[in-house]
Parts: structure tokens; sequence; C-alpha cells
């Protein structure tokens, strides 16, 4: 079995440029950017046999597409994509791990310091010429003697560690389980953490797990010099308990490069002078895209040969290419 343009891939909704241009080079590409995959015909929905996709894909998208075979997911989160209902149709689920860990935990750092001093506000105080009435004031935090705080010491968590150490910063974390190979302190429960700690990165993946799990009382426990920075995914915090914390004096600051319901960003957060606000870009350089684009390549090439793919997901590691 060999990859070629006889295999027709369905990339759903909008995608990477520079991948969308590779996967047209071995792939018979259909396109569907309103993701309404059951409103393509019949004809056209059989002759998939794999899907790119970045976001969302639903069990119903699945049913809607009979012989369908492998789900290739552009990014290292999944949470989208129903990997249990994949994993019982004997539907590969694949994303692409490791290759944007260093520009996510790089973005991470810097959007911590632009969160503590207030580097963005800063900016725009000189653009709007008030330098020239006096200084901009002495911002209230700092980045130095801080306790940081890691939800999801995972691949990317650890690489934002090893950068805070650089920074000379103290350093624990939440997990479901400690790691053996890290001498962070590390604490069982997230109200621990952030009673511990005054700064809180979420590093943690979406989810029936996660979702909510930095709420109000998370928050108060931070302190009213804490800091809450999410490059995980929206769903971990409870957007209006973080809007009232900030409001309200409960944490100092946040920064923030995702939301609930992306790309739609609440009015009061927008609103809020103590809210570092990024349109989710931590991975977003051209040069980890493409990388990123050639994992989701590597994973539909080997599946359609026959062989092991690079990057399953846990769910669905057991899942076969079929024979033939």
């Amino acid at each position: 079995m060999t990859a070629s343009p006889s295999v027709t891939l369905l990339v759903p909704r909008a995608f990477n440029a520079d991948t969308l241009a590779e996967l047209g080079e071995t792939y018979r590409v259909l396109r569907c950017e309103d993701g309404a995959i059951d409103a393509l015909p019949a004809e056209a929905r059989a002759a998939v046999r794999g899907v790119a996709v970045a976001g969302r894909f639903a069990d119903a998208d699945m049913a809607a597409l009979p012989n369908l075979e492998i789900i290739a997911h552009f990014g290292v989160g999944y949470d989208g994509v129903d990997a249990w209902a994949a994993a019982r149709r004997g539907i590969m689920v694949t994303n692409t791990p490791d290759v944007l860990t260093e520009e996510v935990a790089d973005t991470t750092l810097g959007l911590l310091i632009n969160t503590v001093r207030e580097l963005p506000q800063a900016e725009a105080y000189l653009r709007a010429g008030r330098w020239t009435e006096r200084p901009y004031r002495l911002t209230p935090n700092t980045l130095r003697g801080r306790h940081v705080g890691i939800m999801g010491l995972g691949r990317i968590g650890l690489a934002i560690a090893r950068r805070l150490e650089a920074f000379g910063l103290t350093i624990a974390y939440h997990n479901r389980s400690p790691r053996g190979d890290v001498a962070y302190a590390y604490h069982p429960d997230l109200i621990g953490l952030a009673t511990a700690v005054d700064t809180l990165i979420v590093a943690a993946p979406g989810g029936a797990a996660t979702n909510g799990a930095v709420n109000a009382e998370v928050l108060k426990a931070l302190g009213p010099d804490g800091v809450l920075i999410n490059i995980g995914r929206g769903s971990v915090v409870d957007e209006p308990a973080l809007v009232a914390a900030l409001q309200d004096g409960t944490i100092a600051g946040a920064g923030l490069d995702v939301f609930a319901r992306e790309p739609h960003v609440p009015d009061a957060l927008l609103a809020l002078p103590n809210a570092v606000l990024l349109p989710h870009v931590a991975s977003a350089s051209r040069a980890t895209r493409r990388a990123m684009g050639r994992l989701v390549l590597a994973n539909l090439d080997s599946w359609f040969a026959g062989r092991p793919v690079p990057n399953p997901v846990p769910e669905t590691i057991d899942v076969a290419p079929p024979r033939g």
C-alpha cells in the first residue's frame, strides 16, 4: 500500500497554507472550509480515507465518512478530536508533538515578562506620545523573586521550567502524578500549588479532566501578587472567575494566549488593563508550523504505506492500518 494521488484526503475548515500545498503534492485534497461534511455529496464522502484537521473533529464527522482510516491532527493538543470515538471506529488519530515545544516555551516566557513588566502597555504609552508628558509609571510587579508553579509538566511544561531556571526562579508543579526526573516540588492538587506560588503557568491540555480547573478558589490561593499565564487551553481556566479576580485585585495580572471560545474574547477581558492578550500564537512562527506540517505528512504517508505512524495518540495506539 503506498500513498498516491489516488488517496483522497479531506481538509475541513481553515488549514496551514504551506502544509496544504504539500498535501496537494501527494494526495487528492478535498476541501470543506465551512466544516459541513455531511453536506458533501455521498460519493465524495465515500472516497475520503484520511483527514488533515486543525481543531474540532467530532464523532458525527467520522460517521459521515464511511471509509475514513486516519485523522492527522495539526497540533499537539487534540482535545477537539473525539479520539475515543475514533478508536471505537478503528480510525487512527495522530498529532504533532515535540516540534512546537521550544517555540511555545519561548512565547510563554515572553508573555510572562510582558505581563509582569507591562511592556505592551508601556509601548502603547510611548506610541500615544505620552512619554513627552512624563515617564511611564514604575511597574508594581517584577519577575525577581517569583515562585512559579506549572500546571502540566509535560514536554512544553518542562521546556518552560528549564527557561525559568535560567532566570533564577523557584519552580514547583502539578501533574496527575509526580515525575521521577526532576527535583521541582510536586503538589498533588492545584490548590496546593497555587498556595505555594505567586505565578501560575498553565501548560495543561484541555478536556473534561481539566475543564475549569483554574477556578475562583485557585485564583484566590494565588494571591494579590499573583500572575496567571495560560498557553495550554482556554477551557482550563474559568474565564468569568478570572475576569472577576483581575477586576477586584484577587490577583495582579494575567497573560493569555488561549481562550474558552476562540476566536471570541470576552469584552470584559479586553477592557482589563492588567491582562496581556495574544491571539493563540504561541507556536505561530512559519518555521514551526512548517515542522508541524511535516509531521502531519509523515503520519499520513506512514499510514497509507502500511507502516506504524510516528505520532499516534494514546487512545488509538492499537489501531492498525487496513491490509490490502
